[in-house]
């Protein structure tokens, strides 16, 4: 029999140490490089929102719990499961996703994939909702995952956002940035999520300050000539590259990381892969904005989730597709974004 001291201080050290009441929150650092990747002629990038991917409890937002979309643990699990599932289905090479809780999720994600994947995160500044934007992949990248504390004053010249009061300094309080080698290309790749709600003036211009951090973290990789993949939920459509509803966005956070325009203006030009998708293809986003918990309407269906890239990253792409493998209702366990997917040739 163990003795009831010893069998309490048992069930301390069980409870203390379970992946539930503990939080690791970060794993920036690439401790060694390897390549895990079943076919290396070609490589496959995700970018996948997986709405509220949180476990352990956190109390700024009552997630789980009331704050947030799973209002129970076992919900949350069940909606974990759904998101391995997608993954198991796409078989990605490199998987960004956003609104991550932090370490403990990808690893509990890792643990019902396979041990291909290692994963990666920077723990952000949104205190507010608690998520951050992190990554699984089977090609360790070079450099560990840091995150620039760069601030720029807002509204910036030029803004188009209409009439607000609103002022001060911004920067990006979900992203990380990163390196890779892929086909002997040096590619950095930023993995981001900007401020939501674009058309409300007083966050469309923050939203603005947001993307202009970005494009000069783009343009000092530009210059030190590097590729370039900026990926991420940027809550807001792309002018040049109309989703299935040919939505307009409200302001210019799409055209300044793609270098069309902010202070950087013409120094360098990403590319939408979604000029590669059938314009009826083009969305990664159900919000219910007829309150009819389905998707009968078309107007309920959008795109807000971009994968940016160089030219030369453009010119590799083989395929491109957004993943709509499953069904949006009201209660559904899976996420409210459909995954972006593009193959590249690595050779």
């Amino acid at each position: 029999m163990v003795p009831t001291k010893l069998l309490g201080l048992f069930f301390v050290f069980c409870f203390s140490f379970s992946p539930f009441i503990l939080s690791d929150t970060e794993c920036p650092t690439v401790s060694s490089i390897g390549d895990r990747r079943k076919d290396k002629n070609t490589l496959r990038l995700v970018q996948y929102n997986v709405e509220w991917l949180f476990i352990d409890y956190y109390a700024g937002m009552d997630c789980p719990g009331n704050g947030c979309t799973w209002h129970s643990l076992p919900d949350a699990q069940t909606h974990m499961s759904y998101v391995a599932n997608t993954v198991k289905a796409l078989q990605p090479d490199i998987i960004n996703f956003c609104e991550v809780e932090g370490c403990d999720e990808l690893n509990m994600l890792k643990e019902q994939l396979d041990s291909t994947y290692n994963p990666y995160l920077k723990k952000g500044t949104d205190t507010g909702t608690g998520q951050n934007v992190g990554m699984l992949t089977r090609v360790d990248p070079y450099v560990s995952l840091y995150r620039s504390e760069e601030k720029v004053v807002y509204p910036i010249s030029g803004t188009k956002c209409g009439s607000t009061t609103a002022s001060g300094t911004t920067g990006v309080s979900k992203h990380y940035i990163t390196e890779f080698k892929i086909a002997s290309m040096n590619v950095a790749m930023i993995g981001a999520h900007l401020l939501a709600i674009p058309t409300d003036p007083s966050r469309c211009v923050q939203r603005e300050g947001q993307a202009q951090v970005l494009q000069n973290i783009v343009s000092s990789y530009i210059l030190k000539g590097y590729e370039i993949i900026l990926i991420g939920d940027m809550n807001d459509y792309d002018a040049e590259v109309l989703d299935l509803n040919s939505d307009k966005p409200t302001s210019r956070v799409l055209d300044i990381m793609k270098g069309l325009d902010g202070q950087k203006k013409g120094k360098y030009t990403l590319t939408n892969i979604a000029s590669q998708i059938i314009q009826s293809e083009r969305y990664s986003d159900w919000w219910d904005s007829d309150n009819n918990c389905n998707t009968s309407s078309q107007k309920d269906l959008s795109m807000i989730d971009h994968i940016l890239v160089t030219p030369e990253i453009n010119k590799k792409i083989i395929n491109a597709y957004i993943y709509h493998g499953y069904k949006e209702f009201c209660g559904k366990l899976d996420s409210d974004h459909w995954p972006v997917v593009i193959d590249f040739n690595a050779n």
